[in-house]
């Protein structure tokens, strides 16, 4: 990324025209290049014969080899860097730190400080001429000591001071956290790496290091970094829906359609293609170029788009950004709706911080009254004054006095340090989170992911180490326990074995030697095949002469592997004419097209299917049981004559022979078998979904400690999950996916849709009291679809597919499983953290505005100045959002459940707390504040005239409140009712440097703050007085602690998770407006009424409907929310959510046939129906056979 400021030249279509005298090295000139990357299908070709002959003339004119490529002559590559481009797309500019304060400035509770402090200055600095006039009263008095009336703009001075104070700490951190992200960003650019062919070695370079002319490796699951066009492709397929919003996929090859374009991901196949635009010259940097030429209204979507996504959304790729064309407004709306709900903590934060405003908003306005009444009150009808105009000034002044006290009212109470906790706490997560392996590319998964119930993982790679090796083989009738000795075999068996394995794999696919003496040999490319390739090593046979005697483009056609053949096939020319077919694959599906099968000495003999049982029986089940994945390896020979059709693949890959039957092991990471136990003990079920036979999976499952012996469990294959799930017509019923779902542990042999089917049923479940979270592990292109459905996808960072991590939220960097019980641990811990905080600022917000408001009333004027208020509100805000949100994780966290959508941020425990500190505060501040003269033996505070000096009185107040804080703070660190809060605190410096640093600052802001800050300085003896009340904290923590919150059922918890109702709110059908997450706040309490009566209207029109028996005439709406549906749209696009017209079962609808109505309503799977209880039954017994019931009540609209 360094050179970047020097490629800045080349982006612009100014030095294009440079380029075109630039190009005079190399044969072809940018637009030339531009131009053909425009064209698709049989223009291109014409245009590639026109221009090129072929693509080899393309190739020469580009002076690139299509079998050598590039040599690595640094001077030629930096010169196609200056005449094409580099292969990089130059970000947005971040936003300036000016920006940032700006966008801080905006912040409403400041702006009317900001108000409150310019009025308090203008009328400081404006003396009225009636002042010292009798006629005003003695409101005035006190203002005769000189200098003293000079100082009134001090206050409104300071106020601006402390709003400066906190918009910069906004705004830094902020800019902390976008340049953050840019790291985060560039990291994972510079950890995208690609295959290119130089010098004839195929290497991995970054993919900003791609040049035109490079000769690029394509493969299944590859994000394009550039435009090139196919050399030589085996049956490539593509998806261009990013680019062309064709949703189907692209058949690519040399004859027919060779372009290929940049941000497409290969859905199938294998390639190379000689790369002929790089960065913004590809088709993807060229609409990416369209999309941010135009900032201004750039800027416009960033603010549309900031305020649909709350957490900072950050793209995984340099060229991702481009995905446009007629997909973007459906993506646009898509993100809106349908990407998770928000998270767990956002939607709990969110309805607690619009609670807690709208108590801080109430207060405030009654302060203000109540002072602006007592102060008419008492001068113009106690005191008969008249209102003279030259008083006016004087009047207006004690006015904003109060407004302005009414203002700090509402600063204190409003918590605005809840959103810089959370962010705090997150970005600290998420950094910490990179050592434990986990590139969290969302910020809010990694709080998700603490509540997460449900993990569903892949086998290999995750749970087991994903270094295969065969382990048993069974060749020529015998079957064999370890690798036999290459002399025990007949030479056919031996020499069709080393061809089927060499020649049926991938290219790419290599063993190399070892990097350090004495390690194992370096697996590159598919894991099986390297297994294969091993098993030929073990043999004493040598798999390259055989490839380098056949290279690949001299292979006739190649059947590559997907997710529907589970196996591959390549035909290859004999010498004396006619075709060899040689396939692998899954030995159940491979045996079954198997028709003969070689003998021990290598003659062919005829396979029955009686042969195939047996076989079965006695080689594949017991292999499989040992947790052994099979494969079966097998040949067709095709006579010289007329050519077979090879797109009829069934007839091609049919009647085959079979060589053998190996038996590979992965083997289980050591480390696994204890993450899964920590799984468990926190309350968390782990579920193995493999594309692997049910037996391997089982046996893997049982060592990995995921299947428990004397367990209640469920092991399925996806044939039978989907027999179980599917009603006759062949919809998905959720009723059935839930008498399934809480004891399946192990789905075998599944496909990419029963993963996403399983996510969604769990996921959509309401049969548990609170709705499943649900983590998912994924490294295929087909896991896309489960990885986007999930609350928390997980991808793997080694094996995963670019199309994988782009669906996925965290990114594991060692494919590790053990990782995700870290990113559990990290979860818990950011959840805690909040809480711990909110305990600390709640009882903070309670007391101050307590004192605001009492002393306000009772003695016209806050004991807690506006300036004094602010410095609390940084303290508590700020440092105490730093010190509480970065404390370490606990191994104890992983003991409990977890909390779950329902539970409520501030527990019991906490408002004991939070009530208990309070009281004990209260107590201590109103005492000092109506005997503290006695106590202290000083002049009193109370009722001082205007512009008087601070008095120690007040300042005792002031540094005792202070002081109670800061001890507070430490008891905030335990919010679980432990008993010592000090536990762990030397392992969090951040917490000892603030708490010291702030007790520091408060020395001397009331030893030297003076006027500013409304302190007079104390002596020793009263600072030992406000430190030992403040130690008394820890002391009534202790004596807090010791009453068991369980007979305190008075205590109301606070900040629960949005209903069940609610979550269905979010996800609000794709055609509803979208509306701005605060507005949605304000607007959701009426959406909820109006949606409430909506259905009550709606299901009492329905009874009445089927009462007067027209129920036929009612046509059966259209379940959109089944799951079925995805099946039909091949794309990701999984916004299903349409709102049911609930369907009632018409056996309540005949009031004649009230004897046959149960008597209680019948339980149903909506544990909040209030249906019931307007004596609307919602029967759900499947035997009922009303038209109705074929539509299952499974979505959560439906409920009321």
């Amino acid at each position: 990324m360094g050179d970047l400021a020097n490629s800045a030249v080349d982006f612009y279509p100014k030095s294009q025209r440079r380029e075109l005298d630039h190009a005079g090295g190399l044969g072809c000139t940018v637009p030339e290049l531009r131009g053909l990357m425009e064209l698709r299908g049989a223009e291109a070709l014409q245009k590639i014969r026109d221009g090129y002959t072929d693509v080899s003339g393309l190739c020469r004119r580009l002076t690139t080899s299509p079998t050598e490529g590039l040599s690595d002559n640094a001077a030629d590559l930096e010169k196609r860097r200056q005449i094409y481009g580099q292969n990089f797309i130059p970000p947005k500019q971040p936003k300036t730190f000016l920006q940032l304060v700006w966008e801080a400035l905006q912040d409403v509770t400041l702006i009317i400080l900001e108000i409150a402090a310019i009025i308090s200055l203008g009328l400081s600095f404006y003396a009225p001429p009636g002042e010292g006039s009798e006629a005003c009263g003695n409101l005035a008095a006190g203002a005769e000591d000189e200098g003293e009336a000079e100082a009134g703009w001090i206050e409104g001075a300071a106020i601006l001071l402390s709003v400066v104070c906190v918009v910069l700490v906004t705004a830094f951190n902020d800019w902390s956290k976008e340049k953050q992200f840019r790291g985060l960003q560039s990291r994972i650019e510079q950890e995208q790496k690609f295959a290119v062919v130089r010098n004839g070695q195929q290497i991995q370079i970054p993919v900003a290091e791609l040049v035109v002319g490079d000769i690029a490796q394509i493969k299944y699951g590859d994000l394009l970094p550039a435009d090139g066009v196919l050399i030589q492709g085996n049956d490539l397929k593509i998806d261009e829906s990013s680019l062309t919003g064709e949703s189907d996929h692209v058949r690519k090859s040399v004859e027919k359609d060779p372009m290929l374009l940049s941000g497409t991901h290969v859905m199938e196949g294998s390639g190379r293609m000689v790369v002929t635009a790089v960065g913004v010259n590809s088709q993807t940097g060229i609409i990416f170029t369209l999309l941010g030429a135009s900032g201004e209204e750039e800027e416009k979507k960033d603010k549309k788009a900031k305020k649909q996504d709350g957490a900072v959304a950050m793209e995984m790729q340099p060229l991702k950004s481009a995905e446009g064309g007629e997909m973007e407004d459906r993506e646009k709306k898509k993100t809106s709706v349908s990407k998770k709900e928000k998270s767990v903590l956002q939607g709990k934060l969110t309805k607690l911080a619009v609670q807690i405003g709208k108590a801080g908003l109430v207060m405030s306005a009654i302060t203000v009254i109540i002072l602006v009444l007592y102060f008419v009150i008492q001068t113009f009808v106690l005191d008969g004054r008249v209102w003279l105009a030259e008083c006016t000034p004087v009047y207006v002044q004690y006015f904003v006095k109060f407004f302005i006290i009414g203002v700090t009212v509402l600063v204190v109470a409003v918590p605005e340090g809840l959103p810089l906790a959370v962010t705090i706490s997150l970005a600290y997560s998420v950094k910490k989170m990179m050592k434990d392996n986990n590139l969290v590319r969302h910020l809010d998964a990694c709080e998700t992911m603490g509540n997460a119930t449900a993990i569903c993982s892949d086998k290999t790679g995750t749970l087991t180490t994903n270094r295969m090796a065969v382990v048993q083989a069974y060749l020529g009738d015998t079957h064999y326990r370890e690798t036999p000795a290459p002399s025990s075999l007949a030479p056919r068996i031996l020499d069709l074995l080393v061809h089927a394995i060499a020649i049926n794999s991938a290219y790419t696919t290599k063993i190399l030697p070892p990097e350090k003496d004495g390690g194992l040999p370096r697996q590159v490319g598919n894991k099986t095949e390297c297994a294969l390739l091993g098993f030929l090593r073990d043999l004493h046979r040598d798999y390259q002469p055989v490839r380098d005697q056949l290279p690949e483009e001299k292979l006739y056609k190649v059947y590559t592997f997907n997710s529907v053949r589970k196996s591959m096939s390549t035909v290859t020319r004999l010498p004396q004419g006619g075709f060899r077919v040689f396939s692998k694959g899954a030995s159940e599906i491979l045996l079954k097209k198997c028709s003969n099968i070689l003998s021990s000495s290598g003659e062919v003999r005829s396979f029955r299917p009686r042969d195939r049982d047996e076989m079965v029986k006695k080689v594949i089940e017991p292999m499989a049981c040992e947790g052994l994945r099979t494969i079966c390896l097998a040949f067709r020979d095709f006579a010289a004559g007329p050519e077979p059709n090879w797109e009829n693949e069934n007839d091609i890959v049919g009647e085959l022979t079979c060589i053998a039957v190996v038996g590979i092991e992965d083997p289980v990471r050591p480390e696994v078998p204890e993450a899964i136990c920590k799984c468990q003990k926190a309350g968390i079920t782990v579920r193995m979904v493999t594309g692997d036979n049910i037996n391997t999976a089982r046996a893997i499952a049982a060592k990995c400690g995921i299947l428990q012996p004397g367990e209640d469990f469920l092991c399925l294959e996806g044939k039978d999950f989907n027999r179980r799930i599917r009603n006759e017509k062949g919809e998905i019923e959720q009723e059935r996916l839930d008498k399934i779902w809480p004891k399946l542990r192990v789905l075998a042999r599944s496909s990419p849709t029963d993963k996403h089917t399983l996510v969604k049923g769990i996921i959509d479940s309401t049969i548990g009291e609170q709705r499943q979270v649900v983590a998912v592990t994924g490294d295929g292109t087909n896991d896309g679809p489960a990885l986007k459905k999930a609350d928390v996808g997980f991808a793997m960072g080694i094996a995963g597919t670019d199309v994988a991590k782009e669906a996925s939220d965290i990114i594991l960097t060692d494919d590790n499983f053990s990782s995700i019980v870290r990113a559990v641990l990290w979860g818990r811990n950011v959840y805690d953290s909040i809480s711990k905080f909110l305990q600390f600022q709640l009882t903070v917000n309670v007391v101050a505005v307590a004192v605001a408001f009492t002393g306000a009333c009772i003695t016209q004027d806050s004991p807690l100045k506006a300036v004094q208020m602010l410095w609390v509100n940084l303290i508590m805000d700020t440092f105490a959002s730093l010190a509480l949100a970065t404390e370490p994780p606990t191994e104890a966290l992983l003991l409990r459940k977890p909390y779950g959508r329902d539970k409520p941020l501030v527990s019991r425990t906490m408002m004991k707390n939070i009530v208990g500190h309070g009281v004990y505060q209260l107590g201590i501040i109103f005492t000092l504040l109506f005997a503290g003269e006695i106590f202290f033996d000083i002049d009193s505070g109370r009722n001082a005239p205007l512009h008087a000096p601070p008095s120690e009185h007040y300042t005792i107040i002031f540094n005792t409140f202070v002081l109670m804080q800061l001890f507070n703070e430490v008891n905030a660190r335990k919010i679980h009712g432990e008993r010592n809060v000090f536990r762990g605190v030397s392992g969090n410096p951040i917490f000892c440097a603030i708490v010291l640093g702030t007790f520091a600052i408060q020395i001397v802001i009331v030893q030297f703050g003076g006027k500013p800050f409304s302190c007079s300085p104390l002596d020793a003896e009263q600072w030992l007085w406000c430190l030992f009340v403040g130690v008394g904290e820890l002391v009534w923590g202790q004596l807090i602690a010791t009453i068991p919150t369980s007979h305190l059922k008075c205590l109301k918890e606070a900040g629960h998770g949005p209903g069940k109702d609610e979550i269905t709110d979010e996800e609000m059908a794709e055609d509803e407006e979208e509306i701005d997450h605060a507005e949605r706040e304000l607007r959701r309490g009426q959406i909820l009424w109006f949606r409430g009566l909506n259905r009550i209207q709606t299901q009492i029109r329905v009874v009445k409907a089927f009462r007067s028996s027209l129920y036929e005439g009612l046509e059966k709406p259209d379940s959109k929310t089944s799951i079925h549906n995805f099946m039909a749209t091949p794309e990701f696009l999984l916004n299903d959510y349409t709102h049911n017209i609930p369907l009632i079962d018409d056996t309540d609808a005949e009031e004649s046939e009230a004897a046959r109505r149960p008597p209680s309503p019948p339980p149903t799977p909506n544990k909040n129906n209030n249906a019931i209880d307007s004596g609307v039954y919602l029967a759900t017994d499947e035997g009922s056979k009303s038209p109705a019931s074929a539509s299952p009540l499974h979505s959560m609209e439906t409920s009321l």
